[in-house]
């Protein structure tokens, strides 16, 4: 009798290692499902951005300048005033460009700071809002550049840390 009740016993142990590991499986593919379905609003971005380095030479070294200081600004939306904190770098192609790019920082800051200034809570939630406020930010950049060095310089506006309270 008692050895056939650890028998028994042990087949329920299988069965729920059974029932945990097919648990597992379909959060693992629930959660991938989701991170593909969230994350696949931005193809239109990558398209872009292919377009963007058939314009500029690609044989020329991507350098990334980092902005000494991170964007802190109010943001309206809502009911509230909301606070963001914007890390940024701009992505360069070749030494003359970073050296250009590092010599107008007072104007590069100026020309995010005026891009920043224009968004609303709204736009920076979602991920495309953030994606639509990059560019704004890169062309913004770029025309300021364009007008005092002649070149564009800055290839790309990067968000490397963004945190909204």
């Amino acid at each position: 009798m008692a050895d056939e009740d650890i028998e028994a016993g042990g087949g329920g142990g299988k069965k729920k290692l059974i029932i945990i590991i097919v648990a597992a499986l379909l959060l693992l593919g629930g959660g991938a499902g989701a991170f593909l379905f969230l994350m696949g609003g931005d193809s239109g971005g990558k398209d872009d951005i292919v377009i963007e380095e058939e314009v500029e030479p690609v044989n020329l070294q991507a350098i990334y300048v980092t902005l000494p200081q991170p964007f802190v600004f109010n943001v309206t939306g809502d009911s509230q005033q909301r606070l963001v904190q914007v890390k940024v770098q701009l992505m360069v192609r070749g030494d003359s460009n970073e050296s250009l790019a590092k010599q107008n920082l007072p104007l590069v800051e100026h020309s995010l700071l005026t891009t920043f200034g224009a968004a609303t809570v709204e736009q920076l939630r979602t991920p495309q809002g953030q994606v639509e406020i990059r560019k704004q930010a890169a062309d913004t950049v770029q025309t300021a550049m364009e007008k005092v060095t002649g070149k564009t310089v800055v290839e790309r506006v990067l968000f490397t840390g963004f945190v909204m309270q």
